[in-house]
């Protein structure tokens, strides 16, 4: 058997494995971290609410309108283009959305406001994409020329892009990170549709999707709670796009709570956590909230890997609300309701799982666990990552009911064999990089 090293570095700490828990963070990741202003993202929320309107349908007025709201999105991109080296380009992807008979009466022109933060190794063309949508609205989904502040819904999602970019386009990533502002997302999905049917007939190697949603306000309506230090992460189980092939495997291993969209979850706990102190991420195990859905769902539809990231207490109050005070409450979606240290905490979230997930080799090929004799030992196999160069793996361990991997064995080998029985627990591998960095986890197949 293989030496192992039980890497305590990022463990956290579960009753079944008590253990003290160090936390070793990449220099130049927590350094990007730290760099989040709230200032800047105040700024950049005042400037969105600033267009009155950002109904998708609404006119292209002086100083007014989604279309001004677009074209000052694409100026702050385009105005952290020139410390990038190149590497960053900024436009807005046009397109054309029909008349659906419902939310879109008529056929109208949409637009993406996209940055791209080109990755520096030619071998590697992951792609790595962050969104928020630009468009807001008020109680009449219909109604486009009211004032729909959108402040956090979704101002808070763009600005944490805006901000992103400002940061990462002064630093080299191995992968392609995309920042993209959807428009078009109450009116029913209209631009994450057409950037993931694009994604999908262009056959980008899209590794993974984030969307953020509402993540700027820490207290709750009716309930009244006020917390920051909490945050949402939605992920699908049963893929939305699962072939007959997958569907095997999945009920062969009972691998339902192991999809690629909830291995990212749990990634983005892990290096959430280990990145922004006073947050901890809270894994949900819906695609989204109850009966509704974002703009995530249209990429797991096409078979990409995504999660919807979204603050833990939700104020409908202020949300998809009329401007007014009724009763002494004050309805409406205003920039004076957003918590900026919790967007702040939430931004670096994304930024350290971004920074990581593109600088990381990426996921181990051919992961499987050897089935082909009943043993209470656990032999796991793979294949070096495709892309990028692997100086380690972490073998990942946890028991059935746990929603999270509660132990990491780490080996620089591509076997590994553990006392552990594959009845009592399920397993993954990750590949690790230089500076600590670590791909997202690959659940096996069985290996005869």
């Amino acid at each position: 058997m293989k030496k192992i090293f039980l890497f305590l570095s990022i463990i956290l700490s579960f009753p079944a494995f008590s253990q003290t828990q160090t936390v070793i963070r990449n220099g130049e990741i927590e350094s990007m971290v730290q760099e989040i202003s709230p200032a800047y993202i105040k700024k950049y929320i005042e400037g969105l609410v600033g267009f009155g309107t950002r109904h998708s349908l609404s006119k292209n007025q002086d100083g007014r309108g989604i279309e001004a709201a677009r074209q000052y999105v694409l100026s702050q991109f385009k105005s952290f283009e020139p410390l990038s080296q190149g590497r960053l380009t900024s436009k807005i992807d046009y397109y054309t959305v029909k008349t659906d008979g419902t939310r879109v009466p008529k056929d109208i022109q949409m637009g993406n406001v996209m940055a791209r933060l080109n990755g520096t190794d030619p071998d590697d063309d992951r792609i790595f994409i962050v969104s928020g949508h630009l468009d807001s609205r008020v109680s009449n989904i219909m109604d486009s020329e009211s004032d729909a502040p959108g402040a956090n819904d979704d101002g808070s999602g763009v600005a944490a892009l805006i901000e992103m970019a400002r940061i990462m386009s002064k630093r080299p990533f191995s992968a392609t990170i995309i920042f993209v502002a959807v428009s078009g997302e109450e009116q029913g999905l209209k631009g994450a549709t057409h950037l993931a049917i694009r994604a999908k007939t262009e056959k980008w190697n899209l590794s993974a999707m984030i969307n953020n949603d509402m993540i700027g306000n820490s207290a709750s309506s009716g309930t009244l709670l006020k917390d920051n230090t909490r945050v949402r992460v939605f992920s699908e189980g049963v893929p939305l796009f699962e072939t007959d092939e997958m569907k095997k495997i999945r009920q062969y291993t009972n691998g339902e709570n192991d999809s690629e969209s909830r291995q990212l979850a749990r990634y983005i706990k892990e290096i959430g956590e280990r990145y922004i102190d006073q947050l901890e991420v809270k894994l949900v195990y819906r695609n989204d909230r109850f009966l509704r859905g974002g703009d995530h769902t249209p990429f797991s539809k096409e078979g990409f890997t995504a999660v919807r990231i979204c603050e833990f207490n939700e104020n409908y109050n202020q949300q998809h609300q009329d401007l007014r005070t009724e009763k002494d409450i004050q309805y409406g979606d205003l920039a004076e309701h957003i918590d900026y240290e919790y967007l702040r905490k939430n931004t670096g979230i994304n930024l350290a799982v971004l920074a990581s997930l593109a600088t990381a080799p990426s996921e181990p090929q051919e992961v499987g666990i050897v089935v082909s004799e009943l043993t209470n030992h656990s032999t796991l196999k793979w294949q070096a990552p495709a892309i990028g160069k692997a100086q380690g793996y972490f073998v990942l361990m946890r028991e059935t009911s746990s929603p999270v991997w509660e132990k990491k064995f780490y080996t620089e080998g591509t076997e590994i064999t553990l006392p552990y029985s594959k009845d009592n627990y399920f397993f993954a591998v990750q590949s690790v990089g230089r500076g600590q960095v670590e791909s997202m986890a690959v659940f096996p197949k069985p290996l005869r």
